[in-house]
């Protein structure tokens, strides 16, 4: 059953015997939500599967079974096997693996860059928000799939730290000049303005007044950018683009996959179906999270 604003803030000062902080309310709002319950409880299954599920297996993503070539799945092979003989429940959890920590870092970093050079944007104005505008407009209207593939060679086995901060430098854009516009309108209010006047320096009173003020905004946008940056290492992977073999992710699974899916399902539909229901769980989060930070847009 959905709560009023009202009956939750109620309920949750009955509970704590004080008036609730804003983190109370919002995480509240954000578990009184269907979807946000669903998203929360499948995303979780996504990491506990991913990361313990590997622990069930007798079989690790670089062992093969030369006696079984692309078998359907069975009690040996839970997945089935892939034409090496690889064991396709192993590999598909490795590639979730590493997709959900590249779609994780790539989220964090891109909205800890959108915020930075948002924030100093809006706050000083002048030659600092030109030039950093400049920087962003740039970046803007190159092509990042295509910068990505040309410096793809720089992201062989054991590199995908620098892919990741590949990824995150082209989904900060959009979100800065979000923070930039709503940086100009925050300086102006009076505890920024009191702050300044006693001294404090604007470094300071970005991160400690501006920034946190920005926060609803900026965890429901790291929140959508870690499926966007999931969905956008699966397409350079998928291409030969991003995660290098070895190593393996979603992208480099489908695209194996999709060439004996017609005859083979099982060697691209698991892996398929899980990266849908991921991306589709982290959506459901965001949106959850947006709600929950601004009843307002639910009506």
């Amino acid at each position: 059953m959905t709560l009023s604003d009202e009956e939750l803030a109620e309920e949750l000062t009955t509970d704590l015997g004080r008036a609730p902080s804003r983190l109370q309310v919002v995480a509240a709002r954000f578990f009184h939500s269907a979807q946000g319950i669903i998203g929360f409880a499948v995303l979780a299954l996504m990491f506990l599967l991913a990361f313990a599920g590997p622990l069930f297996s007798p079989w690790t993503y670089t062992d093969k079974d030369f006696t079984a070539f692309l078998q359907p799945p069975s009690a040996r092979h839970w997945f089935g096997t892939l034409q090496t003989g690889a064991d396709v429940y192993a590999v598909t959890l490795r590639g979730m693996q590493k997709s959900l920590i590249v779609g994780l870092l790539a989220a964090l970093v891109s909205t800890a860059v959108a915020a930075v050079v948002g924030a100093f944007s809006g706050y000083f104005l002048g030659w600092t928000d030109r030039t950093l505008s400049w920087v962003t407009d740039l970046l803007l209207v190159l092509p990042a799939f295509l910068i990505l593939a040309i410096m793809s060679p720089l992201f062989g086995a054991g590199q995908w730290v620098l892919f990741v901060i590949m990824l995150a430098l082209f989904l900060w854009m959009v979100t800065s000049k979000i923070v930039r516009g709503m940086t100009i309108s925050l300086k102006e209010r009076e505890y920024i303005q009191a702050a300044r006047f006693m001294g404090v320096t604007p470094v300071r009173i970005i991160f400690r007044h501006v920034i946190p003020n920005l926060s609803s905004l900026l965890i429901v946008d790291a929140t959508l950018n870690v499926s966007a940056a999931i969905l956008t290492e699966t397409s350079l992977s998928y291409f030969g683009f991003g995660i290098q073999p070895p190593d393996v992710s979603f992208g480099t699974l489908i695209a194996d996959g999709s060439r004996t899916a017609v005859y083979a399902p099982w060697t691209f539909w698991f892996v398929a179906g899980l990266l849908v229901v991921t991306v589709l769980a982290v959506n459901l989060i965001g949106d959850a999270l947006r709600d929950a930070f601004d009843p307002a847009a639910r009506r």
